[in-house]
């Protein structure tokens, strides 16, 4: 299903949580939403599943206008971060739990309700569970059947609110795994709420980047990784440190130092010179390099992260370095970035 999001505000009191927003969904394409507490991507989520009004603004469900239906006639499937599963009844139960209590005039038999029932199971890799009740569950076996139990209604549009959010780090990196899977098979229009940067890079066919109500940019998990678009894009999806640099006449100065890098369609003036600990190269301290003393030094999984203070004003800048590496507490490193980002300051740009 297609979903179409046009021009929608919702505020609470004098409150903005939505400012305008507008996104196209494509059919069977895997959507996050993916933004800081407070961004208003729960707010969309429930706009779109119903339980939300907009004050203005229209959303389309393959072209009709969605507000007019009801929650039951969006015909939606819904997965929360609490599970939200019956606990008095089984798992089977509470899969078939949306189709039981359908009109019986498009109403399953009981039959064919285990049937359903069964083949989910079988899908989300609980079989043989069917006669569990959820405090005999793990938390990943829990949320496996919340899934099971949204799919069995055959949704048009598949809603995931922060689905992983109360599962250890182990836990969510296998369910992540297997809902790909699944969305994969399945092919449903999905869209899931995140704070999870890592979640939403390698979840999504295309990242939503909200904050304060707004999109800031929407692109795939490349385009808002390697390009973004804004200062606060840079800093939210992935790690980063920034300086604080003047352009002057085509050159980036760092205190009173020209650096060696380009400068693009920046305006002359104080600027952030934005950059991720990875895409550094360690060089001899030549000039036009960045150079920092070190303070902090940790091993990072396959490599070690180097915290460097950089300048008079001694701005602390992260880089990542290979593990082997000899190095020297209070050593000095110059370093330069392999890619980074220019922006404008603040006080530079209007909102």
């Amino acid at each position: 299903m297609h979903v179409t999001v046009e021009k929608v505000v919702r505020t609470f009191g004098v409150n903005p949580a939505l400012h305008g927003v507008s996104l196209d969904i494509r059919a069977g394409e895997l959507v996050a939403l993916l933004g800081p507490s407070g961004s208003g991507k729960t707010t969309l989520l429930r706009i779109l599943a119903g339980l939300d009004v907009p004050i203005s603004g229209r959303v389309l469900f393959d072209g009709e206008d969605a507000l007019k239906l009801t929650v039951q006639e969006r015909n939606v499937g819904l997965v929360f971060q609490n599970y939200a599963l019956f606990r008095h009844m089984t798992v089977i139960e509470n899969i078939g739990f949306g189709l039981g209590v359908r009109p019986r005039s498009s109403r399953p038999s009981r039959k064919e309700i285990r049937k359903h029932a069964l083949e989910l199971l079988d899908l989300v890799q609980l079989s043989g569970l069917e006669k569990r009740y959820p405090s005999q569950l793990s938390g990943g076996q829990r949320q496996r059947v919340a899934f099971a139990r949204a799919l069995a209604i055959e949704p048009r549009l598949l809603l995931l609110d922060e689905p992983f959010g109360a599962l250890d780090a182990r836990v969510r990196k296998d369910l992540r795994r297997w809902l790909l899977e699944i969305h994969n098979k399945t092919g449903h229009t999905t869209v899931f709420v995140t704070h999870d940067q890592e979640e939403a890079l390698e979840l999504a066919d295309r990242v939503v980047v909200m904050s304060e109500g707004r999109i800031e940019q929407i692109g795939t998990p490349d385009e808002v990784y390697d390009s973004p678009n804004s200062p606060f894009v840079f800093s939210f999806i992935g790690e980063s440190s920034v300086l604080p640099v003047r352009v002057e006449q085509g050159k980036i100065w760092l205190d009173e130092k020209p650096l060696d890098l380009p400068v693009r369609d920046v305006p002359n003036g104080p600027a952030r010179l934005f950059l991720r600990p990875h895409d550094v190269d360690v060089v001899d301290n030549e000039p036009g390099a960045i150079a920092g003393v070190v303070s902090v030094l940790r091993r990072h999984a396959g490599s070690r992260r180097v915290d460097l203070e950089v300048g008079p004003m001694r701005y602390r800048v992260e880089i990542e370095l290979p593990a082997d590496l000899r190095l020297n507490r209070e050593g000095t490193i110059a370093f330069r970035p392999r890619r980074f980002r220019l922006y404008p300051a603040p006080s530079q740009v209007a909102r």
